[in-house]
């Protein structure tokens, strides 16, 4: 039987399972980069991760205006 080396290579990147979302890329300047880095510094440990903590801050900003239930 001829194996070849494509045989045994791994696929490269993450996998596809990775992620169940829509990924959206955003820039944050300083002006907001740095609150929002301040406020994780005053979470209790665990601190969110900065995505976890933009998608914390925008549930509840829709929650607040009735977008989200």
């Amino acid at each position: 039987m001829d194996t070849s080396i494509r045989d045994n290579t791994k696929r490269r990147g993450r996998p596809k399972t990775t992620g169940k979302g829509t990924l959206i890329g955003v820039r944050l300047l300083s002006p907001v980069l740095d609150p929002l880095d301040a406020w994780i510094a005053d979470q209790p440990d665990p601190k969110p991760s900065r995505p976890e903590a933009i998608r914390e801050a925008l549930a509840e900003h829709l929650k607040a205006k009735g977008y989200l239930k």
